[in-house]
């Protein structure tokens, strides 16, 4: 299977008053009969509308909030809940950093559920309507701490994974681990939160949420916004999915977006993979729509596109409501366009069923993930950091050091390697730290973190990591703890200096040529260079390259207009 690129060419209130002089007598103290009536001063008859108005004003709040609230009560219970994560085992939530802020990772799922009549008819295949939906598309959208910007990993379907054990809350029925079944099939062990525990297990990612849609509410989102552009590079007909588009842009909405998004045999090699472009963007377009000014103005439409989103959506528990979807919506709003990085999991032919399947391409896609875990920009437009901020004040002595370990070594791929967490405390304790304790609380994470809670502590952190062999990488200051707290993530399971493989893991790949090879994996010239001695500045270079996903992940900006989807030659009229 080989992989097409999708940078092809592109062809591209006024409040209206009262009127004066319409005061009028009142039974309270008027006037004796004969006497002159004095008319009412300007200050009186404006005291009178604005005692009017503000009767109006609260007549009409009361009543659309009496309204307002009870058609909320009836959107919220059109929204579908389901448990977020079925496994046995769920990685610990993202650490707040310095200002508090956690990172928000959000699995958003689309279903080929043909459940309802309409999804049926939007759908096809009325064969299926009564098996368990696919999740065909899935997409972990990564909003940063700082919401400075997101990053967007898209998996295709059809990758082979584990598919950890999930057990259905519905009627308990268990679903065994699997390494033989794409990732799509997840759906069916039970609903999206065994989708989520897949996830966790091949990315190391924690999932906060999940969003899922079926056929009908991407119809109904498309429409609402009037369509959304998307260009193709020669006339396209996929008779699957029903797509037909001449050369050139077109907007798209209603059924038509459907079977943009669905579409997979009319792109690029025909793959799974040219569909998960498109869908890129897709949204990327719908993203600029929204932010440029196109308003949902219309009550009618708004409320169409209430009601068929909510019933068309299925959300975790913790995130079903209209409020929280509201929140959540508000989080997203403050990314601007152009920090948007949409990418596709860097991928290889699955050995098993190479003209079917792919599996996570080795190196490149452990780096997007960390990249992730990490909360590191994949547009490598981050604010440069010093890599090693003076501490405030020095290490203090370390006997008056305390440091709390935790063993997070078990994970949804992983069981606990048991004894960690005492190990590294007595070895603490042995090379001078004589307050390392071991806490039993079970944790879960893949990478191994030092966390400090004010800058004044970076010191005592710094002599730390340099006792155990810890990277840099591995410090962070986050207001989720109160002192020195070091969690021995899965990447170190044994010993007690953290593995070189993955301290110099930098310095490494300079060294052996292994350097980012694109989606081609040539690695031809970084081996040359080596060879010819010629290295001047090639570690700044490297350096760069670390700090951004990989170019096999087809990174796709927000603001990118000039993409434009490259059409199977097999599908062309």
């Amino acid at each position: 299977m080989r992989q097409s690129s999708v940078r092809g060419s592109r062809s591209r209130g006024r409040v209206p008053g009262a009127r004066d002089g319409e005061g009028k007598k009142s039974g309270k103290g008027a006037p004796a009969d004969g006497a002159k009536v004095a008319p009412p001063s300007r200050r009186a008859r404006l005291a009178r509308i604005a005692r009017w108005t503000a009767l109006c004003l609260a007549v009409l709040v009361l009543g659309t909030s009496a309204a307002g609230y009870f058609y909320y009560q009836h959107l919220n219970g059109n929204l579908k809940k389901d448990a977020l994560n079925l496994g046995d085992k769920r990685l610990d939530r993202s650490a707040a950093n310095a200002d508090g802020q956690r990172p928000l990772n959000i699995l958003v799922l689309g279903s080929d559920s043909r459940n309802t009549p309409e999804n049926v008819a939007l759908g096809g295949a009325r064969e299926d309507a009564d098996r368990k939906p696919l999740a065909d598309v899935q997409m972990l959208v990564h909003v940063s701490a700082d919401r400075s910007n997101m990053s967007v990993i898209s998996v295709p379907r059809d990758t082979r994974t584990t598919i950890p054990k999930c057990t259905d809350p519905e009627d308990g029925k268990v679903y065994r681990e699997t390494s033989s079944q794409i990732i799509n099939t997840s759906l069916m062990n039970g609903g999206p939160g065994c989708t989520v525990a897949t996830w966790e297990e091949l990315t190391g990612i924690p999932i906060d949420h999940f969003m899922m849609i079926d056929f009908s509410g991407v119809v109904s989102m498309a429409d609402a916004v009037g369509g959304v552009p998307v260009c193709v590079d020669n006339n396209v007909y996929d008779d699957k999915s029903g797509l037909r588009l001449t050369k050139g842009e077109h907007k798209v909405k209603g059924e038509q977006a459907l079977q943009w998004l669905r579409t997979r045999h009319g792109f690029e090699d025909g793959s799974d993979i040219g569909r998960t472009h498109a869908q890129h963007m897709y949204m990327n377009a719908m993203v600029r729509q929204l932010k440029s000014g196109t308003k949902l103005s219309d009550p009618g439409q708004l409320t169409g596109l209430a009601e068929s989103a909510t019933k068309a959506l299925t959300v975790d528990k913790d995130l079903g409501s209209v409020k929280k979807l509201y929140d959540l919506a508000e989080d997203l709003k403050q990314v601007p366009s152009g920090r948007i990085t949409m990418t596709t999991m860097p991928w290889a032919t699955d050995p098993q069923d190479p003209d079917a399947h792919v599996v996570p391409k080795a190196g490149d896609a452990d780096k997007l993930f960390s990249l992730v875990r990490n909360d590191i920009a994949l547009d490598g437009k981050d604010k440069k950091k010093d890599p090693k901020p003076s501490p405030s004040v020095p290490a203090a002595p370390k006997g008056s050091v305390p440091v709390t370990v935790f063993n997070g070594t078990g994970t949804a791929a992983q069981p606990v390697a048991t004894g960690r967490g005492s190990d590294i405390a007595a070895f603490l304790v042995g090379k001078g730290f004589t307050k390392a304790t071991a806490d039993s609380t079970p944790r879960s994470q893949l990478d191994t973190t030092l966390s400090y809670a004010k800058a004044s502590q970076r010191g005592d952190a710094e002599a730390v990591a340099k006792a155990l062999g810890l990277p840099d990488s591995a410090l962070r200051m986050s207001t989720a703890v109160e002192e020195l707290t070091l969690v021995i993530g899965a990447d170190w399971r044994s010993g007690t200096a953290y593995p070189k493989d993955h301290a110099g893991a930098d310095d490494k790949d300079d060294a052996d040529g292994k350097g980012d090879g694109g989606a081609s994996g040539d690695k031809s010239g970084d081996k040359n260079g080596d060879k010819n001695g010629d290295k001047s500045g090639d570690k700044g270079k490297k350096k760069d390259a670390d700090d951004k996903a990989p170019e096999s992940a087809d990174p796709l900006n927000g603001n990118d207009t000039s993409a434009c989807m490259k059409v199977n030659s097999l599908n062309r009229f």
